[in-house]
């Protein structure tokens, strides 16, 4: 069950030191991921591969937009019925390298200035995912449209 319990409120806090009169607090902790205890270790590998093959990707490419799509694509429909793990992982990845793919489009038409952020948001986030994975964890990527749903 995946539950968020609001933080306690801030003015209930009484801070003391010298951020006291700032009315700092600290931010609520995230939930942690949700974890497939099922996953095996090959299971958790492959699809941290499918988040990282991309990047891979993008570097042989020259950071050609859509190329980056292929080997998510082939690595998900390949092991896509083995687990519901690998299903779930190629799917997102998939998912959010469409998602760059339109971003990058876009940054197109504003003369190509936001390419750079988008490459190395998207580098950035892949890693996290790739983490994630290893570690048997579901990921969800930020910033994704979902258009390939289960």
């Amino acid at each position: 069950m995946n539950t968020w319990a609001p933080a306690m409120n801030p003015s209930s806090h009484r801070q003391h030191g010298p951020n006291a009169h700032r009315g700092s607090h600290s931010p609520p902790s995230p939930q942690p991921r949700v974890v497939d205890h099922d996953a095996t270790s090959g299971e958790r590998s492959y699809a941290m591969f499918t988040h990282l093959a991309p990047i891979a990707a993008s570097v042989l490419s020259v950071g050609i937009p859509g190329l980056s799509i292929i080997a998510p694509l082939v690595m998900w429909q390949v092991r896509k019925n083995d687990s519901p793990f690998l299903d779930d992982h190629g799917r997102e990845a998939v998912n959010f390298q469409i998602t760059i793919l339109l971003f990058s489009i876009a940054s197109l038409i504003t003369l190509g200035l936001m390419y750079v952020p988008i490459l190395i948001f998207s580098i950035v986030v892949s890693i996290i995912g790739a983490v994630a994975a290893n570690k048997g964890e579901f990921y969800r990527y930020p910033c994704c449209l979902r258009l390939i749903s289960g």
